[in-house]
């Protein structure tokens, strides 16, 4: 019963010092006195864990402001040096390393080329042991103030102790059971206490984008992910943290045509098949165009649109426009799939093809998700595009050792507790 009293104790403690740290972080810096009624603590508790928080340099003061004819009240924010945080996301042409602060200010960063031997795991495993060592010796970095390392992967990741923590299913990618976090805990030269979280990259968008882009504030949003592959997640929630019970999704490998074009999956008819950029590709190959066999997917999307919308006054290329309408057809059926599906607020179009591409097809996307989706759910709906870029994987990768951080009470994590599974809250998962 005493040990029971202990962990209740604790317990209580680290969920004060997490209520105080979340709401000074994402609501911006704030007084005691502002505290209480925000966290719904005691002035006791809130004085307690303030003066914990800012004797361990974890909460440092922001200014002051004056009170309605009392004393001034000192302002604390997160102390953007009280750690550091490395964000990799393994791209589908490179791989992306970013070490951040504890404000998400990039401090350093390193990519990686995939070339043809593409998501060979050996590869992968070096250049992400390369980033790391890059951005941390650039960064002159104390990795004794590293609190972990979050990876973005294109694939259904699980926990499995047996294999040492999480394990990759990329069917797309020749992935099948991959032990990532093992391997990469045994290449990249890391202390050991240093934890490591890996999880889908759609989702690591999803909760970026809701987080400190554009689902700020909605209570469900879906997030697309449009590189060569597709991909997307759900979130139910947009409180930091917030649960919601998960239902995985495959939505790039969705039918979109019965009997369609075979997709990289082995399926025929999937919607990652005709909007993905490696389908574009091919489809206005197959239509005639003339590509150099050495263009990179970002160079022949650019292209497309030039073609089907000149800036020079020229006639638009027929073909490239006829298949740039097409592809924002079968977008917006699937977008309605979504609407229908999940009722989001929100539905944000994100990935570096889809934002190269979203200015343009927005309209028509909007435009036949309407016609495709339940009227009232359409109607609760807006389609926009993400605000956080190309990098926003990278970003919601950090965003896994900081949920951590910040869920922990601003707690390193002990070097012998064990790693918790994938919370079933917040992200659903629909990889492409």
């Amino acid at each position: 019963m005493a040990e029971r009293d202990r962990r209740t104790v604790r317990d209580l403690r680290r969920g004060n010092r997490a209520r105080v740290l979340e709401r000074v972080y994402f609501g911006g810096p704030a007084s005691r006195q502002e505290l209480g009624p925000a966290t719904a603590l005691s002035s006791g508790s809130i004085s307690n864990v303030v003066s914990e928080l800012v004797a361990e340099g974890v909460l440092e003061e922001a200014g002051v402001v004056d009170s309605d004819g009392g004393r001034p009240r000192t302002l604390l924010r997160v102390a953007p040096a009280s750690g550091l945080l490395v964000g990799v996301d393994i791209g589908e042409t490179r791989v992306r390393v970013e070490l951040f602060d504890l404000s998400l200010t990039e401090l350093g960063r390193a990519e990686r080329p995939l070339d043809r031997h593409g998501y060979d795991v050996e590869r992968v495993v070096a250049h992400v042991r390369a980033g790391v060592g890059r951005v941390l010796g650039d960064a002159g970095a104390d990795t004794a103030r590293l609190l972990g390392i979050g990876v973005g992967v294109p694939g259904l990741v699980e926990q499995d102790p047996a294999a040492g923590g999480a394990v990759v299913h990329g069917q797309t990618i020749g992935w099948d059971a991959v032990p990532f976090e093992r391997l990469l805990r045994e290449a990249v030269d890391i202390p050991d206490d240093v934890p490591l979280f890996i999880d889908n990259g759609a989702k690591t968008l999803g909760q970026a984008e809701m987080w400190f882009g554009g689902g700020r504030g909605a209570s469900t949003a879906a997030v697309a992910l449009i590189g060569s592959g597709v991909g997307a997640s759900v979130v139910q929630s947009a409180d930091p943290g917030g649960a919601a019970r998960p239902q995985a999704v495959e939505w790039g490998h969705t039918t979109v045509r019965i009997r369609g074009r075979r997709c990289r999956c082995g399926a025929a008819g999937c919607l990652e098949a005709y909007v993905g950029a490696a389908a574009l590709r091919e489809r206005w190959q197959e239509a005639g165009a003339e590509l150099p066999a050495d263009a990179g997917d970002e160079a022949v999307l650019a292209a497309l649109l030039a073609a089907a919308f000149p800036e020079d006054g020229s006639a638009p290329d027929a073909r490239a426009a006829a298949l740039l309408d097409e592809t924002a057809e079968y977008l917006g059926a699937a977008v309605a799939d979504l609407v229908n599906l999940f009722c989001p607020e929100r539905v944000l179009l994100g990935g570096w093809a889809g934002l190269l591409l979203g200015p343009r097809l927005l309209p028509g996307v909007r435009r036949h998700a309407e016609a495709y989706a339940l009227r009232h759910a359409a109607s609760r709906t807006t389609i926009e595009l993400g605000r956080l870029g190309p990098d926003a994987v990278t970003v919601g990768a950090a965003t896994l050792p900081l949920s951590d951080f910040l869920g922990r009470g601003g707690s390193r994590r002990p070097p012998s507790a064990p790693r918790a599974p994938v919370p079933e809250g917040g992200i659903r998962s629909l990889w492409g």
